[in-house]
């Protein structure tokens, strides 16, 4: 069948699309609150698709870009809702996460998100033809087309690898715990050093790939190798009731509280740096790609346009993002129940959702979306939000720091899904896909995912606790950058910020872009994105460490390969073999968070106390499932 008028939007595809979104968005949000990061899932997705379509009596190219383009948006309404809307729990202003609620938020967000990518396609995609490699990577998949039941056998074994170390770890049968670590007090300074032993991890690093990795581990290092000892060593006095609190702890725990208190915010101020140079950087370009974009969409209008070419029409984008304005004002009324203050809240969204949506995409079209700077946009959304609540509301406004997050819960969504969703479109630009189905299935795939969001975000709540520390879950699933949402949104409402630590984070953090530059200037390979690092310093160590090493292991394969169709056809083999890590570890920690949320002991898997092991056995699990990545990716065929 010709290719122009082959089936995409196929009844089997949205289904499919549907399902695989719902499972790849609950894995991504396990893995965004573990370790603050997600990954794109395009490529498992058109695996997986290609497979089950087989299966069942065909699927062509576009049919199965189709699926992975739905799929697809499960992980970036995760993204969306996992970096911000935890931040209501952690500041007690919910309980639990509320069903309609979450829905609302990252259903409306998520759809103005697949509006606002629309007149952005044809300016990056077409007219710029930005890079966004992972939806070139996806489109080589497509076409490769060849022996998907392998990829899916790829998949699944390192599945259950993941899923079993995870079983087998501190939240299931606790043979060993979760981290290897050794701390040691060397005069008043604190020496520490550990790693996490997360099959996921290890995976997020391989696909991110070395340079990224590097960065994570030198943030990491600047936090607990650097600015930890020397705040123990010469600071720590001035700061008496921490000192108190740390009377008689080990190197371990001193180190963990002080980078909490104190350090972490290093990273704040380096985020928000990250945010502004992201949107200095690229405004000439993004200002004439977005008015080329506009131009050829009120030309698009006229018929005789090939199918290739044929967005949502603009008429159907503005009215479609003029409607959803309203339950936007109605939410926000709902919550401070001002209209002097719900109408210039609903404007901010609106205007901030585009402008971000637009940095995010012109972002994943350059370094990808594994390195998108969404964290300092929402950052930037979030103090600028509080800057205009605190003229409408007073500084000690309660429910400022709630109305703030709102605003950038709402933008968050919609820049993860533009982000996301251009690199879908640049796959469907290469296999020669209909952008309106696309667009369609994008919709599609948001709506479903945030679905399943609250629920899976309750499971994850009561099993392992999330941000905050309570006497039920001591060691909570981490929510980094919604920790990191709440602490900014109320220090801006009268709490208290550690601005000297923040302001020490941004000069970091322009150190890093004069770094980067340099780089640039030398036309060097390797590159020094302020965002990594500055994730790195907001992260425990623990979690850089197996960043960094997936990201060695990558490089090691790619010198091993070479070049070549066979040395592509393996390296995607790694690939996948890295996504079934991070899915099977996630969803196992789903699972097991069922029996734990009935029982209600988190013990409830636990195996006796003589067969529990340390954490060597941990390493040895992680150092197995290496070697055995390795030997997939290099295997040729």
């Amino acid at each position: 069948m010709n290719q122009a008028v082959a089936p995409q939007l196929t009844f089997r595809a949205v289904a499919l699309s549907i399902v695989l979104a719902v499972i790849l968005a609950a894995a991504n949000t396990y893995l965004g609150l573990f370790a603050g990061m997600t990954i794109a899932s395009a490529i498992p997705a058109a695996v997986v698709s290609m497979a089950v379509l087989r299966v069942l009596g065909g699927g062509g190219i576009l049919e199965n870009n189709i699926v992975q383009t739905g799929a697809s948006a499960g992980s970036s309404i995760a993204s969306g809702v996992i970096f911000t809307i935890p931040a209501l729990v952690i500041l007690g202003h919910w309980a639990d996460f509320q069903y309609l609620w979450v829905l609302a938020i990252a259903g409306l967000g998520g759809i103005l998100g697949v509006f606002f990518s629309v007149p952005l396609r044809r300016a990056l995609i077409v007219d710029q033809a930005l890079a966004f490699p992972e939806g070139k990577a996806a489109a080589e998949v497509l076409k490769a087309g060849e022996n998907p039941e392998q990829g899916v056998k790829i998949l699944g074994a390192s599945a259950l690898g993941g899923g079993f170390a995870k079983l087998a770890a501190a939240s299931g049968l606790r043979l060993f715990p979760d981290t290897a670590a050794a701390g040691a007090w060397l005069g008043k300074g604190i020496a520490y050093f550990g790693t996490n032993l997360s099959p996921a991890l290890l995976g997020v690093g391989y696909i991110v790939g070395l340079n990224i990795g590097v960065l994570v581990l030198i943030g990491g290092m600047i936090s607990w190798n650097v600015a930890i000892p020397i705040y123990s060593a010469f600071f720590l006095d001035g700061n008496p009731d921490l000192a108190a609190s740390l009377a008689g702890a080990s190197a371990e725990d001193a180190a963990g509280a002080i980078w909490s208190a104190q350090i972490r915010y290093l990273g704040v101020g380096a985020m928000l740096v990250g945010g502004v140079w992201a949107l200095i950087s690229i405004r000439d370009s993004l200002l004439s790609g977005i008015r080329s974009g506009l131009a050829a969409a009120r030309a698009g209008a006229a018929k005789g346009l090939a199918h290739t070419e044929q967005d949502l029409p603009m008429k159907a984008i503005l009215i479609g993002t003029l409607l959803f304005t309203l339950p936007l004002f109605a939410l926000y009324q709902n919550i401070v129940g001002s209209v002097a203050v719900s109408l210039p809240m609903t404007i901010i969204m609106i205007v901030a959702g585009f402008l971000f949506c637009s940095v995010s995409a012109y972002m994943a079209g350059l370094v990808g979306s594994s390195n998108n700077p969404v964290s300092g946009i929402t950052i930037c959304t979030i103090l600028f939000a509080s800057r205009v609540l605190l003229l409408l509301m007073g500084r000690g406004a309660a429910l400022g720091p709630v109305a703030a997050i709102m605003i950038g819960a709402v933008v968050c969504c919609a820049a993860c899904i533009g982000g996301d969703n251009l690199q879908d479109l640049k796959c469907g630009y290469i296999v020669g896909a209909t952008p309106w189905r696309q667009q369609v299935m994008l919709a599609i795939g948001a709506a479903s995912s945030a679905m399943v969001m609250a629920p899976v975000l309750n499971l994850l709540l009561k099993a392992y606790g999330i941000g905050v520390p309570t006497a039920d879950h001591p060691n909570p699933l981490l929510a980094p950058q919604a920790t990191l949402m709440a602490s900014v949104a109320k220090g801006m409402f009268g709490g208290k910020l550690p601005w000297g630590m923040i302001s020490i984070g941004a000069l970091i953090g322009a150190a890093v872009i004069a770094w980067d530059q340099w780089l640039k200037q030398r036309g060097s390979n390797f590159r020094a994105p302020v965002l990594a690092v500055a994730v790195g310093i907001y992260l425990p160590l623990e979690l850089s460490v197996p960043i960094f090493a997936g990201g060695l292991i990558a490089h090691l394969v790619e010198r091993k390969l070479g070049g070549g169709e066979e040395a592509e056809r393996a390296g995607r083999n790694g690939m996948l073999f890295a996504a079934g890590l991070i899915t099977g570890e996630a969803l196992m920690g789903i699972i097991i968070a069922v029996p734990i949320v009935v029982s209600g002991r988190a013990d409830v898997l636990a195996l006796p106390q003589g067969l529990q092991f340390g954490g060597w056995l941990g390493l040895a699990i992680v150092a197995w499932l290496a070697v055995w990545l390795y030997r997939t990716a290099t295997r040729r065929a």
